[in-house]
Parts: C-alpha cells; structure tokens; sequence
C-alpha cells in the first residue's frame, strides 16, 4: 500500500471529512469541523509532499496542473473510497487536499430529509437549488435526492459535474453522469447539449456563470426538472444572488422566469452532534408556493422569510427554527448550535431555561 492511500485509509477511519498534504507539516484532517493533526503521522518533507501529490496525476492532469498550477479531479481507492481532489501549488511546494465522499450514497431518510423536501424531487419541472457555505453537505444531499428519484421511478437523469463524487447506478432510472473537462468542456456546454438528450432530470454541479445560470431556468422552465448549488446562507439570498448576477436591464424579465421556473430552496448547515462523533444537516426549506412565486416577481424577496415563518403547514422552515428543534430533541451539541444560530437570544434563552451549561460568544 502506497503512503497516500494509508494516509487516506487512517482518516477514513477517524471519520474526517477532508484531508491536507503539505510540505513542512503531518497530514492534517478536517474533523467534524476542526482542522486537526491526522495521528501517527510525521511531518511531511518538501520532497515527499510533491512525490505524494503529483504522483496520482496522469498524463492530462499533469498537463493541466503544469499549466494552470492547479489542477481537479477525483482520485479513488478501489472498493475503499472516492474522494474529490485538488493538486495545487503554494507558498512551500505541492498541496494537496481531499474531500472524502462516501462510497455509499446516504439516502434522504438517514439525513433526515423532509416530506417537503422528498416532495421537491416529485416535482415534474422546476428548478431546485442545495445552497450553503463549502462543506456543509450540498453534494451529499443532493445525490440523496437523486438516488431518491433514482429508487421510485423510472427518469432519465442527467449529471454534470467537477468532478465525478458520488457513482450511481442505474435502479429504475437511466443515469448519465458527465465531467467536466473529461467528458464536456463547460457545464454551460453540457447544459446546452443535454436538453436534446431527452432528460427529465438534470443535475448541475454548480451555477458558476451567467451563462449556466441562465440554461439552467431555461431548462427548469422548459418541462425538466433542474437540481444545482448555491454558496449562498438563506433561502431569499439565494434567490438575490440569482438575480443580481444578470444586468440591471435583464432582472426584470429573469425575475418573472425564475418565478415561474423555481421549484424550492434548501439552504444548510452541518452542526455537531450531541456526542460529538458526528455532524446533523440543520436545513432552511423554502417552498415556491404561489405567494414566493409572486413575491420573487414583484422585487419582495425581503418577503419571503417572514411567510416562510407562517409558512409551516407548507413544509417550510427557517434554520434557526430546525436549529432550536434540534437542539430541543438533544441532537446536537449545545455550543455549536449556539455559534451556527443567527438568532443566538433565543438559543441563550432556551439554555438559561434548560440550565445547560455552555461558554457561549456571541
């Protein structure tokens, strides 16, 4: 077994998300949201660190990484693990850093998904976006809901992604699932060429441009159902940022798509478990019910989180509303759920209330 793959290997087993080769430094692991030293590991020579990272390119990605000093893709340990990968130059030397991806695709019910979010991959067209900072689980969720659709009917799904994370195969669905720079140039590209595939669903790794962003209510409002991602922290931010990437004279009538095109919004964050072995999506849901719609096309997105708060018997949540049910159910860690809350008074009410003991900042 090669040094990497132990490497890899040993943070599997501690359960770490991600893991950092760098010259000058022990293999450091990011677990369950702390960046920790990876145990019985020493420092990594300047030397060694280069032989570690750029010994997994092949031909093309050293071309690539050669030229553009940096270079994505996904490295695998056959039967083991897969997990995302980026090579790249820095200040020491080569780095390298790996996101684990699990090489069993969590289903909606083990993460704890929603009826109103289960409703959202039922949906015969719309667009459906997964927002949220790096590493709070969107990839995660959204093969969840894709292996949802995969498990109770028969569709034809469409992946594009950069990389490749989590493998589907087919159960009573056809999946196609594409990388970029392997398989397709862009995912505009491949958004475009997908539409005369005959899909009913497509995935969209990331709305990184206009113009992807563009196919995508294009797709969503031409009878497919579209999942993507977002880094953005709220339902109606998320809607905002859609919008505000367009010129000012093109967001009326993209106002007016996106409301008829959207499907719903599911903004997260992980939280640490109660017994700290683990991490709990806490989860924003924003239906588009006829309200949102008109709300998003009449510039009163600012609207949307006071109905969405109304907006219970419709499967709607606001986070810091799951975030304190979480906490109430004794599922998550006290203190963190105090720092990931934006409404921190009313978690600080219910710990004074409830005599749990935390050092709190606000």
């Amino acid at each position: 077994m090669n040094e990497l793959d132990k490497i890899l290997r040993a943070a599997l087993e501690l359960k770490a998300s991600d893991v950092h080769i760098l010259a000058g430094m022990p293999p450091m692991v990011r677990l369950f949201g702390d960046i920790t030293k990876l145990p019985g590991f020493d420092v990594i020579a300047h030397s060694k660190s280069q032989e570690l990272a750029l010994g997994i390119l092949n031909q093309d990605l050293r071309i690539h990484f050669d030229v553009h000093k940096e270079v994505d893709f996904c490295y695998e340990i056959p039967e083991v693990s897969r997990f995302r990968t980026n090579v790249y130059r820095e200040e020491r030397g080569v780095g390298a850093a790996f996101r684990i991806v699990p090489s069993k695709i969590t289903s909606a019910e083990d993460i704890g998904v929603s009826e109103a979010v289960k409703g959202l991959t039922r949906l015969r067209n719309g667009l459906v976006l997964v927002t949220g900072p790096a590493g709070c689980g969107k990839s995660t969720t959204l093969a969840a809901l894709i292996n949802l659709i995969n498990r109770e009917r028969g569709e034809h799904i469409i992946t594009i992604e950069d990389p490749i994370e989590f493998v589907h195969t087919n159960i009573h669905s056809q999946v196609n699932q594409r990388q970029v720079g392997i398989h397709t140039r862009s995912f505009a590209a491949a958004l475009r060429a997908s539409l005369r595939e005959d899909p009913d669903v497509i995935l969209v790794g990331e709305m990184r441009d206009l113009e992807t962003i563009s196919m995508a209510i294009t797709a969503a409002e031409t009878g497919h159902l579209v999942f993507s991602t977002l880094h953005t922290l709220s339902a109606y931010k998320t809607i905002e940022r859609i919008i505000n990437v367009f010129p000012p004279n093109q967001q009326k009538q993209i106002r007016t798509m996106l409301s008829e095109s959207m499907g719903g919004v599911i903004s997260q964050q992980l939280i640490r478990n109660a017994d700290g072995t683990g991490r709990v999506a806490a989860m924003e849901i924003m239906i588009a019910t006829p309200s949102v719609k008109t709300m998003i096309r009449d510039d009163k997105t600012y609207q949307i989180p006071g109905y969405m708060q109304a907006g219970r018997k419709y499967g709607m949540q606001m986070l810091d509303d799951h975030i304190m049910e979480l906490l109430q159910q004794g599922k998550v860690d006290p203190k963190h759920a105090y720092q990931m809350a934006s409404n921190k008074d009313t978690v600080r009410a219910y710990l004074s209330k409830t005599r749990k003991s935390v050092k709190m900042k606000a």
